[in-house]
């Protein structure tokens, strides 16, 4: 069976790098699944999931702030400003992050940044999102 090699990259490191079968990545306008052979392609991430199938059959899941993946037919490299395994997040301050930044959407606030605040929505809706895949993959596996 072909296999990928991976290397996820943030800016504090390194935090995956290892031959998979595949790995699926949060694209600007939708999931791409990339396999081996895949063609070459680079493209920008949004913030999101990774989801990493690897040789043993074991799915490893990575939370992405945003970046840039670069694909070649048997090498997937992702940069981003921040990756944390899923099971580093923090439920309550997601929540908060996001309870947040919807009030300050709905309300407006003295000097409030309306990109910034859509930004921290999506980040934390992201954050959730990974908690929930995390939380389901621990169920399915009792």
């Amino acid at each position: 069976m072909k296999m990928l090699q991976l290397s996820v990259v943030s800016g504090e490191g390194e935090v995956f790098s290892g031959v998979v079968s595949m790995v699926i990545l949060p694209g600007r306008i939708g999931e791409l699944g990339i396999t081996p052979r895949h063609a070459p392609l680079l493209t920008l991430l949004k913030a999101g999931i990774i989801r990493i199938m690897q040789e043993d059959g074991q799915e490893q899941l990575l939370y992405l702030s945003g970046g840039y993946a670069e694909i070649q037919p048997h090498v997937v490299t992702v940069l981003a400003d921040t990756v944390l395994r899923a099971e580093n997040l923090d439920l309550k301050r997601a929540q908060l992050a996001r309870d947040n930044a919807q009030e300050i959407l709905a309300h407006g606030a003295i000097g409030f940044d309306y990109a910034q605040a859509k930004v921290e929505l999506a980040t934390a809706c992201a954050q959730l999102k990974a908690l929930e895949n995390l939380r389901r993959k621990k169920q399915q596996n009792r």
